[in-house]
């Protein structure tokens, strides 16, 4: 009886989320982007629950819930191993909450899905960056903007990495 009025519920609050709220990837806030993937669902669960935890993941997210995100994140990914916005996400949201040992465990998962393309670069030098770690930082963030140089978010990523690097000088 339980388990009908939790799916419900789930899926109202994906139609709530997806109506009031969309994710631009958090740049606004953290300067992360998120990896548009197409994967396919490996797992047994209907595919439309899993994409619920990610778009949730993806709400608590932009709005500064960092907890509720990894919780959704995580779930989305072990319904969905192969998701890299799964991986991405739960990664941003360890950053958050300053979980460095499982972001690099959730980046390494999304390197495997991904490899290092440029949105993966500039999540993960990102992540560096706020661990002030600025050497793995601008390496990462260097290649990214090596292939994608137009990327605005990259861009902004150096930009603060290289103030952070003036300001230790």
């Amino acid at each position: 009886m339980r388990a009908p009025i939790l799916k419900a519920a789930s899926l109202g609050l994906a139609l709530l989320a997806g109506a009031c709220s969309t994710f631009p990837g958090a740049e606004a806030d953290v300067g992360t982007t998120a990896v548009v993937a197409e994967v396919q669902p490996a797992s047994a669960l209907p595919p439309d629950l899993t994409r619920d935890d990610l778009a949730l993941g993806q709400m608590h997210f932009a709005k500064g819930h960092y907890g509720l995100a990894e919780m959704h994140f995580r779930r989305g990914v072990e319904a969905q191993p192969r998701s890299a916005d799964g991986w991405l996400g739960l990664a941003a949201s360890y950053d958050q909450l300053k979980r460095w040992e499982l972001a690099d465990r959730a980046y390494a998962q999304a390197l495997k899905i991904t490899g290092p393309t440029p949105a993966f670069l500039n999540n993960r030098g990102y992540s560096y960056l706020i661990r002030g770690d600025l050497k793995r930082a601008s390496q990462d963030l260097s290649t990214a903007a090596a292939q994608d140089p137009g990327n605005e978010q990259i861009q902004i990523n150096l930009q603060t990495l290289d103030e952070r690097l003036r300001k230790r000088v």
